[in-house]
């Protein structure tokens, strides 16, 4: 997942509004958004060569995301990072102790970021900022970077995710997910990977032969305990190939 754009509200009739593409290449093996038969509760889609997720909820309102952190010089985890969205889907503990156990063993994992939370907390860490801490309230974002570092793309997202927000659903936020216009080139990142693969990353949509965005997904999650998703999934150079949509 690279992008993540979300409006937590605790007091409101929907406390938690989420808008994520996923971007992977085309060719790692993936299920789409599905319950999980041998966790019941747990709904996200699969990444068949790891095992793990990028986003998903379970059972007692539960809910998790993640993304990598951009840096080519980064050594790598001997452990997959997906395994961290579907331990905590599959768990009990509540967010905060989630993530002081995470931050114990996170040098096994290359850098990420991480979402959990519940009806009563959204908690967030990368082992790169500091220790795992509660998000405000607000309308936030990730990318490959830390939560809310600016870059264009998400900025572009955040903000179309808040004119959404007066009568949110789940169509208009996927549909704001498929922004694919690139800015200049003087307002991209420098991560280390060089000027066209900076211009390839830059849009909220990504689309190339061999790596983009694979899925779109929404989730609105309501007081009553309802969760609303969408997911449209994508094949190389962007062409759709289908959509998933599910009340839990």
């Amino acid at each position: 997942m690279c992008l993540i754009v979300f409006a937590w509200r605790p007091e409101h009739a929907t406390p938690l509004i989420v808008a994520a593409n996923r971007d992977e290449f085309y060719a790692r093996p993936t299920l789409p958004l599905a319950a999980w038969e041998e966790y019941p509760g747990v709904y996200a889609g699969r990444d068949l060569e790891a095992g793990g997720t990028w986003m998903g909820v379970a059972a007692g309102g539960r809910f998790a995301a993640l993304t990598n952190v951009r840096d080519p010089g980064q050594p790598i985890g001997p452990r997959s990072r997906g395994e961290l969205v579907a331990a905590f889907l599959q768990g009990q503990q509540s967010p905060l102790e989630y993530l002081q156990q995470v931050a114990r063993r996170a040098s096994d994992y290359s850098g990420f970021n991480l979402l959990v939370g519940d009806v009563a907390q959204l908690c967030y860490f990368n082992p790169r900022v500091g220790a795992p801490v509660a998000v405000a309230p607000g309308v936030h974002g990730l990318s490959n970077a830390a939560l809310n570092t600016p870059w264009p793309k998400l900025l572009t997202a955040r903000d179309a995710l808040e004119a959404a927000l007066e009568k949110p659903d789940t169509g208009s936020l996927v549909a704001l997910l498929a922004d694919n216009r690139q800015p200049s080139e003087a307002e991209l990142p420098d991560t280390g990977v060089g000027l066209a693969t900076e211009r390839l990353l830059s849009s909220v949509f990504i689309a190339s032969p061999n790596y983009g965005t694979r899925a779109c997904t929404a989730l609105i999650v309501h007081a009553d305990g309802r969760r609303e998703l969408l997911e449209h999934s994508f094949g190389p150079s962007g062409a759709r190939l289908g959509e998933v949509s599910l009340i839990v």
